[in-house]
């Protein structure tokens, strides 16, 4: 052996030992425990008791901690405004509409439309039928604000206000339903 061939071999020594190193159970993290040794692992020394310290008392208990707070599997119910006792109900008067010959196809409570996971309007009561929506709202000023955003294409007597919008109802027609909603108290 060659005296250049020492460094090479210092080199080489150096890089096995450091990667002997590199290959331990140890991760370096500060959770990872140290490698018991047989010598430390046959003496019998007592362990001290676990003293409570402040911490403990502030802490709440190791159940407690692992438990998570139940929600209800569904948001509560909606509660809508009451109707005005001065109003029909919007059942009432697609009966009324029903009773005076008036067409209201496939009638359908829409009341849940009217809360904020519907469409959000405020209103009291919600009936929709092919030939007309009839809305029920807690006051008159909420129907009159409502009527005007539906300018042309509703009409409003009180809390009560009928909606065209998605029926196709004749303009001929609508006057009828109006008058029917106008006679009821």
């Amino acid at each position: 052996m060659t005296t250049r061939n020492i460094p090479a071999i210092a080199v080489l020594l150096v890089a096995v030992a450091l990667s002997a190193g590199c290959g331990s159970d140890d991760d370096g993290s500060p959770n990872a425990t140290p490698p018991v040794s047989s010598e430390a692992a046959s003496t019998d020394l007592p362990t001290p008791p676990a003293s409570p310290s402040a911490d403990a008392a502030t802490s709440p208990p190791a159940a407690a901690q692992g438990t998570t707070q139940r929600r209800p599997a569904s948001p509560p119910p909606v509660v809508l405004p009451k109707r005005p006792a001065s109003a029909p109900g919007a059942k009432q008067i697609v009966e009324a509409f029903r009773a005076a010959g008036l067409k209201v196809p496939h009638p359908k409570d829409r009341a849940v439309d009217c809360g904020p996971d519907g469409l959000g309007l405020g209103c009291s009561e919600l009936m929709a039928t092919d030939a007309v929506t009839v809305y029920v709202f807690p006051d008159e000023t909420s129907a009159s604000d409502i009527a005007e955003t539906w300018a042309g294409q509703s009409y409003q007597r009180g809390a009560v206000v009928l909606n065209y919008l998605e029926a196709k109802t004749p303009a001929a027609d609508r006057a009828r339903y109006e008058k029917v909603l106008n006679g009821l108290r």
